[in-house]
């Protein structure tokens, strides 16, 4: 996991979200890589997706059961199914996503009943230290951003929107 941790600081150091995947086949590193959304102007460069089709080319099969993806964040519906369809034996996580994590705490897609393969998951892992990163970057991002009226170093948007009953209540009819 310290190896996805180490993507994951690179992805930070660039201004992408800090997600670092790391796939490995017993001891050995197949494919590591980190999000690269920003970079390639990509909604799917997640680096589950990354780590994936990189160890599907390596190794010259879309199968890749008995592999283990390593990741410090909870992964998203996307890259659930794509642990799904690439047969993945077993995801290890760092922090959870109450927002979109679909591997526990919105859903659960890797291991439900009605898919043809379900992966084995392992979470908390190193946690408090992904979580730490995630949480130092959202700050940066919140306050680098400029407000309403223009100055930075405004207050915590993620705090209003929840503590707003009417941006809350506006949220849920769009989505």
């Amino acid at each position: 996991m310290q190896f996805a941790l180490d993507e994951a600081n690179l992805a930070y150091s660039r201004g992408e979200v800090p997600v670092g995947a790391v796939m490995v086949k017993g001891n050995e590193i197949v494919s590591q890589s980190h999000n690269l959304r920003e970079a390639i102007k990509d909604p799917t460069a997640h680096a589950e997706i990354l780590v994936i089709k990189e160890a599907s080319k390596r190794l010259d099969r879309w199968r890749l059961s008995n592999l283990t993806l390593y990741v410090t964040l909870e992964p998203c519906a996307m890259c659930a199914g794509a642990l799904i369809q690439a047969r993945i034996s077993r995801l290890v996580f760092g922090a959870f996503d109450p927002k979109a994590g679909a591997c526990g705490s919105l859903m659960n897609i890797p291991q439900d009943h009605r898919f043809n393969h379900r992966v084995d998951i392992q979470s908390g892992c190193l946690e408090m230290e992904c979580s730490g990163l995630l949480k130092q970057f959202f700050s940066e991002l919140r306050l680098a951003k400029p407000d309403q009226n223009g100055s930075h170093g405004g207050q915590d948007s993620s705090q209003s929107f929840l503590e707003d009953p009417l941006k809350l209540k506006n949220f849920n009819n769009i989505a």
